[in-house]
């Protein structure tokens, strides 16, 4: 059986306004006056080649309109290759992820019909299924990312290292997963 990915939504801030707020803002709410917490997370990025640069963020994004790129994405086929345009989007460009023309061009980028998708997102299309799936997952106990669902049966928090992810497949995999 061949693994198959879904990204399904989860905000970490759910109370930020549709325009998000400053990133600087976000930061010293988050962390105090002490700065930012994400030089271990770059450094780590550097590792697996994943030149983050947490710098060039100036907004803090409320990601329902995000979530919903993903969902699109999802129903047309795309919705791997859309996450990692997304991803490089705002991780490594720090692109404003309320801004519906950014997120149209990164569905164009990352194989879906920029206008439709625009179109897509400046309606109120599948938006209550978004904020229900999120709903859902924090009734789950999800309360960060990333997390992993297996099979719907064995749930992972955190970054893990591979061999983690790999014995939580195979665990998930086996007749009596999730059970008891």
């Amino acid at each position: 059986m061949k693994p198959a990915v879904r990204w399904l939504p989860f905000q970490l801030n759910p109370d930020l306004p549709a325009e998000g707020i400053p990133r600087s803002e976000y930061i010293t709410r988050k962390f105090g006056a002490s700065g930012n917490k994400y030089e271990r997370v770059s450094k780590v990025g550097e590792t697996v080649g994943i030149p983050f640069a947490f710098d060039k963020i100036k907004v803090q994004p409320n990601t329902v309109n995000a979530h919903r790129l993903l969902h699109y994405a999802e129903q047309q086929g795309a919705q791997d290759a859309v996450a990692e345009v997304l991803f490089e989007a705002y991780f490594v460009k720090g692109a404003n992820l309320t801004d519906i023309d950014t997120l149209a061009a990164v569905g164009a980028k990352g194989g879906l019909d920029e206008a439709q998708t625009r179109a897509w997102l400046a309606s109120d299309v599948d938006r209550d299924a978004v904020v229900g799936g999120d709903a859902e997952a924090r009734n789950a106990g999800v309360s960060g990312v990333p997390f992993f669902i297996f099979n719907r049966a064995i749930g992972v928090s955190g970054a893990q290292e591979a061999d983690t992810l790999v014995s939580a497949m195979l665990q998930a995999m086996q007749p009596d997963a999730g059970k008891g």
